[in-house]
């Protein structure tokens, strides 16, 4: 068994030359940046990645060029969800011989799967795969795992963690009360960075989420921060990486705001190949003006020529500042923090 896997993961986008075709050096160039801005590991064919987007002989040379580029230098964990168990675990003898130090898998997409049959599907994979599994829990795409499945799935060896991307802090909590005692090597990754802080707070060994590719220095320092107890700072952070995150993620079709910010941060992703309309291609214009002015102010990027316009507030503040205040002084009266 290696180590745990755990700290900030980046499911990366994939760079596109003129043609559409995956461009191996620039794809290159953004792997050795994010590892040089303090990632902890890669996440190639993740969602932001646009796995789906791919047929499976570019997805697995998606993943033999960021293993061969990361050289050991960090760990990667392989998306290797496909579309039935037999192409997945195809993936996963593929990624194990690339070198990956997991895989992770989606819950079935598609049709809308029981618990009992989400518990065979990954039994199964679990069963034949070479290289450790990390299950991929992202309900608004596919069927959900929910906290007695992953518990039961937690007593197979192969499994070694989860990324859930619900958001849900409670389902969080749940799942490392019902797994962590019997399973302390069991990693729990957060999925969603509009509550990393509070998700690490709680418990969960670290993030893997798409804003980790366009700021890595501002995730990492988040994470630092809060691993440290530096609890008021790492809010700080929080606040000011959840504008950038909504506007990301609420502006344009995901993952065209990630996109259009990691072109801003010097890199050359070129076209979606999902085609955007006219007025699509006007907001993102729109968009990039905006992402500017965010990123400018963490002083990544000049603002532009013609200034920043006001930004409206950001409305989940509130929500989010009082779950954190919540959690810590749960945790303080317990006298975990």
């Amino acid at each position: 068994m290696s180590d745990k896997i755990s700290g900030i993961f980046t499911p990366h986008m994939v760079p596109l030359d003129d043609q559409g075709r995956i461009d191996e050096a620039e794809l290159r160039r953004y792997v050795d940046w994010l590892i040089e801005k303090g990632v902890h590991g890669l996440y190639p064919n993740g969602s932001t990645g646009e796995f789906i987007r791919f047929s499976p002989e570019e997805r697995r040379l998606i993943v033999k060029i960021v293993c061969e580029q990361a050289a050991g230098r960090l760990p990667v964990l392989a998306g290797a969800a496909e579309a039935n168990v037999r192409e997945t675990v195809a993936a996963c003898e593929a990624y194990a011989g690339f070198g990956a130090r997991a895989v992770a898998i989606v819950s079935p997409f598609y049709y809308r799967l029981s618990p009992e049959s989400v518990y065979a599907y990954f039994r199964e994979i679990a069963q034949h795969s070479p290289i450790d599994v990390t299950l991929y829990n992202i309900p608004m795409f596919a069927s959900p795992i929910d906290v007695p499945t992953i518990r039961r799935l937690a007593e197979l060896e192969r499994i070694v963690g989860i990324k859930d991307s619900s958001g849900d802090l409670a389902f969080m909590m749940r799942m490392i009360a019902a797994v962590r005692p019997m399973r302390p090597d069991f990693s729990f990754l957060t999925g969603w960075e509009a509550v990393l802080v509070p998700m690490l707070i709680v418990g969960a060994d670290g993030g893997t989420h798409a804003t980790s590719g366009v700021v890595p220095e501002l995730t990492r320092m988040m994470y630092d921060l809060t691993r440290r107890n530096e609890i008021d700072q790492a809010m700080k952070l929080q606040f000011r990486l959840l504008e950038l995150f909504d506007a990301m993620l609420y502006s344009a079709d995901f993952p065209e705001g990630f996109r259009a910010a990691v072109e801003l941060r010097g890199f050359a992703m070129g076209r979606s190949r999902q085609p955007l309309s006219s007025a699509q291609q006007v907001n993102r214009d729109h968009l990039q003006q905006i992402l500017r002015c965010i990123l400018a102010d963490f002083g990544y990027v000049e603002p532009p020529p013609e200034g920043c316009p006001p930004r409206a507030p950001n409305l989940e503040r509130h929500r989010v500042n009082q779950i954190t205040s919540e959690v810590v002084e749960a945790l303080r009266k317990r006298g975990m923090l």
